[in-house]
């Protein structure tokens, strides 16, 4: 390695011992960096299940059990590290919201991005601002589940407008003691940030009766938000222990944790979503990118996250939700490896439509998506599942080269390279197929990619001079990524 991390070697830079902590919207992680000589180790401290949960009508997050959550692998974490933990940062998943009183505390458990109320809010925000205008002021895709559609369902249905709210990544290091902000690469998926400014767009928190006092401070990422306080920071190992905003959308965390440089690779961020698309200098807000449904989302070290959404893992797991109702004993490993030894199917899926995106009885969705094409019907069974998870994967890869082609032409880059982060970079079907319908070389990244950019962003905030408060660059970020490549992973009880 020729590169340097703030003039110092990997052999001489410091040792701090950090903690991240990644928000799932299905598995959340706590995750422990030490290190043993020059060489860094990773322990997954505290791993739990995150889901949505039905409060009468409305389908919300479980706010108490993921703080509880978070704080027992905090405990665990200061078991571990008597050394002392230096920072502690958090990065989760984007759009989603607390609500906050006069008192700082959360009003209510916060909605859950699938919530069916912003298909009205939706509609309604776009007869006072039209999609092409909300792209031109912000460069991002539009997106019914966007921060900007469930605020203003919470205009309509009557919350004052001036009451304060922050993401949930954000949320967590408030709770923690750190101030109240929201972090740039969560920020701009809320499609309420001004492209040209990189604050909040006042044109459109005007046109839709929005408080644009409500909203954050907006810090890049990278930022010392505070010092941990409150019940934790009592525990040896948290009494210096600062509070860092990474790339708080874990996307962006995803995408500063891969080790490729250049500008000739792509991204795939394979979990419930698929994300594909590349990182650019700028943002690229052209008339292409819009007709595309591209999105120019912020990344970390100052880039943009230049990508298309497109329904992902999502589909077989929903699908596994209805066959496991009948069948408990199935596993996605065995269908998986059944699936690979069936030929093409007989016609792909259109993974993007709406109806898709939907919960419930996938199999039966699929069925009517493939009579409205004309193309026999497939049973519903367990048995079938091998059918039903080829036929997704090779419909995923065909639109993965779609979209990685629709990418080149429009920014000019030769893309040479995909590298898949997140849970579906474990798929060595998926990623033989997508190699073969994009004709470019697939590298698999590590499946945790987010905690690993979460690590490279605190380390490289810690390792500067204290008098530098500028964000980490891109280059110093990269740099520490490539370090943690070579991490090793442990076991709890391997410590």
């Amino acid at each position: 390695m020729t590169e340097r991390v703030s003039g110092a070697s990997p052999a001489q830079a410091p040792r701090h011992t950090v903690v991240a902590i990644d928000l799932g919207a299905e598995s959340c992680r706590v995750s422990l960096l030490r290190w043993n000589g020059h060489r860094p180790e990773i322990v997954l401290v505290h791993r739990f299940s995150n889901g949505p949960m039905h409060v009468g009508s409305d389908l919300r997050w479980n706010l108490n059990a993921i703080w509880a959550e978070v704080e027992e692998g905090l405990r665990s974490s200061a078991a571990y590290a008597p050394e002392g933990i230096h920072s502690i940062a958090v990065d989760g998943w984007a759009v989603d919201y607390v609500r906050l009183d006069h008192e700082g505390q959360a009003t209510s458990p916060p909605f859950c991005y699938r919530d069916l109320r912003t298909v009205a809010a939706e509609e309604k925000a776009h007869s006072k601002v039209s999609i092409p205008r909300l792209f031109e002021l912000t460069g991002i895709q539009n997106l019914r589940f966007n921060t900007i559609y469930q605020l203003y369902a919470d205009e309509l249905a009557g919350t004052p407008s001036n009451q304060l709210w922050m993401n949930l990544p954000e949320y967590v290091l408030y709770k923690l003691g750190g101030g109240r902000v929201s972090e740039y690469t969560n920020a701009t998926h809320t499609g309420l940030i001004d492209l040209r400014t990189g604050n909040w767009c006042e044109e459109i928190f005007a046109a839709l009766d929005l408080d644009i006092a409500a909203a954050p401070e907006i810090v890049s990422p990278g930022t010392d938000v505070g010092k941990l306080s409150g019940a934790l920071a009592a525990l040896p190992a948290f009494r210096n222990t600062r509070l860092i905003a990474p790339a708080c959308h874990d996307t962006a965390s995803a995408i500063a944790g891969i080790a490729a440089s250049g500008n000739e690779w792509a991204y795939i961020s394979s979990g419930t979503w698929s994300l594909v698309g590349t990182v650019l200098s700028e943002a690229c807000a052209s008339s292409h990118a819009f007709r595309h449904g591209f999105t120019n989302l912020g990344a970390a070290g100052g880039q943009i996250c230049f990508h298309t959404n497109i329904n992902g893992m999502w589909l077989i797991k929903q699908c596994m939700q209805h066959w496991c109702a009948r069948d408990p004993s199935l596993e996605l490993e065995a269908i998986i490896a059944a699936a690979e030894k069936l030929p093409s199917p007989d016609g792909l899926l259109r993974v993007d439509d709406p109806e898709l995106l939907l919960p419930g009885n996938m199999p039966q969705r699929i069925n009517r998506q493939r009579q409205q094409n004309n193309l026999s019907v497939l049973p519903e069974s367990p048995s079938a599942a091998p059918v039903y998870a080829n036929l997704i994967f090779h419909s995923l890869a065909a639109r993965y080269a779609e979209v990685l082609s629709n990418v080149s032409t429009i920014t000019g880059q030769n893309l040479r390279e995909i590298a898949i982060v997140g849970g579906g970079s474990r798929n060595g079907f998926l990623n033989r197929l997508t190699e073969e319908a994009t004709g470019l070389r697939v590298s698999p990244e590590h499946a945790e990619s987010s905690t690993l950019g979460n690590f490279a962003i605190q380390l490289a905030v810690l390792d500067r001079d204290e008098k530098n408060t500028s964000a980490p660059s891109a280059q110093e970020i990269k740099c520490w990524a490539r370090i943690l490549k070579d991490a090793e992973y442990l076991r709890p009880e391997d410590v």
